[in-house]
Order: structure tokens, then C-alpha cells, then sequence
């Protein structure tokens, strides 16, 4: 496979981890409503846990092997990126903290030109700082809409793209379905240690427990995907396209939670959405 089909499949599983995300954070919102948020990453960890070493199992691979530096460090940030961003989305509404996560492109390919050796061109860079342009239009320059439990969002962002780093840093004989069980692991350790914090669990009623099925499953699609994409190609291409978790957000915070985004947040949508099919686009044309 040449770099650039690595790029399009890369980046096409990049959209498919975004759109079932999306999905995954519509359910784990509305669980969050009835169900601490620790209880609900508890629950929710140890359903994705258990697919993937199910997964394992049936590959003939063993679900749990010696942890290494790497697969610790990506663990920890597992672990604030989902605390940090399950409070967001349970505190501030869905549209605005998927914006905020999609600053993570840039954190990504800054970490990667700084940590992993990448060559990130200018053409990329400009392409990643418009996707960022946009984001910043749809919080505002002001920073009007920009309430404090959106720190959450912040903080989250920063952790995911740890992760993704460390994802790509991982030892290649680590197969996607063991950096699966170890990343629904960490969710487990983010949901005891929130659930220390607040306390309050109770059991779910059967809406509820529907809705955490569904999370767990599109999560554990998205988790395969989003792996697949970061194991392959190169990161500043791929990671823009992060930005169609936002569009597809939008979608269900207009049509499942009633979010009435306004003209500055359909245009810094179309300006995410344009960087991201830029950088693509030139990436093709490059290696012509």
C-alpha cells in the first residue's frame, strides 16, 4: 500500500470513528443525566473491556499483556481525557464541547512534528490553523459562550491527543483489539475515581441501561476505527478530519437535544469541514 492509500484509508476511518463518537457521546449524555458520571464510565468501561477481550480471545490473542512505558503513559491520558470530557458533556451541551475537541488536530500534529520526528509541511499547518480559525469563530473571540465547566472540554481535548500520540508510538505487535481492552480499561480506573469523588450510584432503569448498550457498542466501533486510523498514514493528514466529529454533533444537538446553533457555528463548521478536505486534497496532488 502506497503512503497516499495509507493516508485515504486513514483518513476514511477517520470520519467513521467520528461519526460513531458522536453517537457514543449522544447515549453516554443522556445516561449521564440519570447516572453519576462515574458510574456511567464504570459501566461503560467495563462494557468495551469485555467485547475486546472477548475480540482477543476469538484472534487467538491474549487480552492482557505487560504493560510498557508507552501503553502506561497512553493509559493515563485515557484516563483524564475521559473524565475530563464525560463531565463536559454531561455539564455544558453537546454542540459547544465537540467544538472544543477539535482543537485536538492541532495539539496532534504539533506533538507528532515534536515528539515523533514528523515533517509537518506548511501547507498542513495552514490548513490545520484555519480548521482551528474555525473553531475559535464558533466560541467566539470574545469567549462569550465559553462557560467554566467548559474547562472540562479543555482538558479532555489535551488528554485525547495524548493518547493518539501514544497510540502511534505504541510497539506495532500490539494489536488493536489489545490497545482496545486497555483504553476501556482506563475508563474503568476515570469512573472508580470519579464515583469516589461524587458518589450516588444507583441502578439503572431499562431506558437508561438501553442507552449505555448503545454507547458501549458504537464506542467499541469508534475505539477500532479511531486506532486503525492513527496505526497508519501520517498524522497531520489524518488527524484534520477529526474535525467531522463536530458536523455530526451538530446534527444530533439540533435534531435529539433540541441545540439551536446560530450562524457563527454553521460557518466555523463549514471552515473545520473545508481545512480537513484541504489537507487531503493537496496531500493527492503532492505525491502525483
Amino acid at each position: 500500500m502506497t503512503r497516499r492509500d495509507e493516508n485515504l484509508s486513514g483518513s476514511l476511518y477517520m470520519v467513521a470513528a467520528m461519526g460513531a463518537f458522536a453517537l457514543e457521546d449522544m447515549f453516554v449524555k443522556s445516561a449521564t443525566a440519570v447516572l453519576p458520571v462515574g458510574q456511567v464510565l464504570i459501566l461503560f468501561g467495563l462494557g468495551g473491556m469485555g467485547i475486546f477481550a472477548l475480540l482477543a480471545r476469538c484472534r487467538g490473542e491474549a487480552a492482557f499483556v505487560r504493560p510498557d512505558r508507552t501503553l502506561a503513559i497512553r493509559s493515563g491520558f485515557e484516563v483524564m481525557g475521559r473524565i475530563c470530557y464525560t463531565l463536559a458533556l454531561a455539564l455544558t451541551p453537546l454542540t459547544s464541547t465537540s467544538a472544543i475537541l477539535q482543537a485536538t488536530p492541532l495539539v496532534v500534529a504539533m506533538g507528532a512534528a515534536l515528539f515523533l520526528g514528523e515533517t509537518v509541511g506548511w501547507r498542513r499547518w495552514v490548513a490545520i490553523l484555519i480548521g482551528l480559525a474555525g473553531v475559535l469563530l464558533i466560541l467566539r473571540p470574545g469567549m462569550q459562550g465559553f462557560v467554566p465547566a467548559s474547562i472540562f472540554a479543555v482538558l479532555g481535548m489535551i488528554g485525547f491527543a495524548g493518547r493518539d500520540l501514544a497510540t502511534r508510538a505504541a510497539r506495532p505487535r500490539l494489536s488493536n483489539v489489545q490497545l482496545g481492552v486497555y483504553g476501556f480499561g482506563a475508563l474503568v480506573v476515570s469512573g472508580f475515581l470519579a464515583l469516589g469523588w461524587t458518589g450516588g450510584a444507583s441502578l439503572p432503569d431499562t431506558h437508561t441501561a438501553l442507552h449505555l448498550g448503545a454507547a458501549i457498542l458504537f464506542g467499541v466501533l469508534a475505539y477500532e476505527c479511531l486506532t486503525r486510523a492513527m496505526r497508519r498514514g501520517e498524522i497531520s493528514v489524518i488527524a484534520p478530519f477529526r474535525y467531522a466529529r463536530l458536523v455530526f454533533a451538530m446534527i444530533l444537538g439540533i435534531v435529539v437535544f433540541g441545540e439551536t446553533p446560530d450562524a457563527a457555528t454553521w460557518i466555523g463548521s463549514a471552515i473545520i469541514v473545508a481545512g480537513g478536505i484541504y489537507t487531503i486534497l493537496r496531500e493527492g496532488r503532492a505525491r502525483r
